[in-house]
């Protein structure tokens, strides 16, 4: 039986590595972005379907679980990657920014975790992963609204996971500390040899979550370069 993953907050990087595999095994792909035109090149090498969503908006993302039902069938792993970033010391944070930051970022991930949840209780299996970072665990100077943003979406999948996995449905929590390698980045001179996050080795640690016999399942992974600091 085909499997069907969707990838929600899809673009280069990350995502692209997590298509990239979950292709190579042979899923049924979809991915959504606010702007699908992104996406075109990655549809086509991995075969996916492309879906608009605003994740921040309920209708939106209603309609992207429901056209996704209808092209594939309801996803066995729903990835959420979405985020957003507002710096700056925080008596100068525009509220507005910092609302519409902590809308993608927390109230984002609930919506489509909420859906994902409606769907596979009623099969009764399923995964949803959910991509946080460093400011899920570490709040930084000058960066309240992500490590707000953050520290909500661990919160959401720890909840999440407790209420759920009794229901044979895995939810998964990745805490990606350090920077992803993207194509000739500048700073992999700096970090040395394999300081910088694969991005195919990070989609790895992914598919084995999904994989997991729930015997022995894992709530949240770290993943940080050889090098990086605790």
């Amino acid at each position: 039986m085909v499997e069907t993953a969707l990838i929600v907050g899809a673009g280069a990087g990350l995502s692209a590595a997590l298509a990239r595999l979950f292709a190579a095994e042979g899923m049924a792909l979809a991915l959504a972005a606010r702007d699908t035109g992104k996406l075109a090149e990655l549809a086509r090498e991995t075969g996916a379907r492309a879906y608009t969503c605003d994740v921040a908006k309920p209708d939106d993302v209603n309609a992207m679980y429901d056209a996704v039902t209808s092209d594939l069938g309801f996803p066995d792993i729903v990835v959420f990657n979405p985020s957003a970033r507002v710096r700056g010391p925080i008596a100068e944070l525009d509220p507005a920014a910092v609302h519409a930051a902590l809308d993608v970022t927390a109230f984002g991930a609930f919506l489509v975790g909420q859906g994902a949840a409606r769907r596979m209780a009623a099969r009764g299996s399923g995964s949803i992963l959910f991509t946080g970072a460093s400011a899920s665990i570490k709040g930084f100077a000058n960066s309240a609204p992500f490590a707000m943003g953050k520290f909500a979406l661990r919160g959401l999948a720890e909840s999440m996971a407790r209420e759920l996995q009794p229901q044979n449905i895995h939810v998964a929590h990745f805490v990606i500390d350090g920077g992803i390698l993207k194509p000739n980045d500048p700073r992999a001179e700096a970090r040395g040899v394999d300081g910088l996050l694969d991005p195919a080795e990070i989609a790895k640690t992914y598919l084995h979550a999904h994989r997991q016999h729930r015997s022995a399942w894992t709530f949240e992974f770290a993943l940080r370069p050889w090098s990086e600091k605790f």
